[in-house]
Parts: structure tokens; C-alpha cells; sequence
């Protein structure tokens, strides 16, 4: 589990999103892909928690914006008509599912 879980953290964070865009982006997988990765800017919020990084805390409702009011505003950018606003969003939840999905492996 030790492995495992940094394993899964950091593919989902910088490979899954191209699979994600390959998928919903057809046409554009290799820009949408590298839009939802910048999405990943939404961990500069750790900077402003002390200590900066702490490996057994949970970034999901402590961090700024990882809590359900910055998640509303991510589903939010999926409903306006530009693809890379919608990467963006996607790129954003799909990141708060990371963190939660690595909160989930370290309640184990």
C-alpha cells in the first residue's frame, strides 16, 4: 500500500488527465490534456497552510481550494461553451477525486 498509493497519487495527477482528455476532447487530447494537468495550480493553496507539506494530512475541505465551494466553482466552468474552460474544470475535479481518493488509502 506504502507504494502504491504515490504511485496512484502522481499518475492520476500528471498521466490520467491525457487519458481523460483523449476521451472527451478527440480531436484536441494533447492540448485538453495539458490543460487539465495546469489545473494541477490549485495546490499552490498548500503554501499558505503551515507546515507546507504534511505527508498524513488530507488536502480535501482543509486546503482552500479543495473544498466543495472551489469544487462548485470548478463544476461550474464544465457549463461554459469553451473546450478549454471545460478542461480546466475537469482538470480541477479531477484532482479533488485524486486528493480524495488518496485520503481514502491513507484512512486504511
Amino acid at each position: 500500500m506504502e507504494t502504491l498509493q504515490p504511485i496512484l497519487h502522481y499518475g492520476g495527477h500528471w498521466l490520467a488527465p491525457f487519458g481523460i482528455a483523449a476521451i472527451l476532447w478527440r480531436a484536441r487530447w494533447w492540448q485538453a490534456g495539458f490543460v487539465m494537468i495546469a489545473a494541477n495550480a490549485i495546490d499552490l493553496d498548500h503554501l499558505l497552510a503551515d507546515p507546507i507539506f504534511d505527508p498524513n494530512r488530507c488536502s480535501i475541505g482543509f486546503h482552500l481550494l479543495h473544498g466543495w465551494e472551489a469544487a462548485l466553482a470548478y463544476g461550474a466552468l464544465l457549463l461554459i461553451p469553451r473546450w478549454w474552460a471545460r478542461a480546466f474544470g475537469a482538470g480541477a475535479l479531477w484532482h479533488l477525486a485524486v486528493d480524495a481518493g488518496d485520503c481514502a488509502m491513507m484512512a486504511l
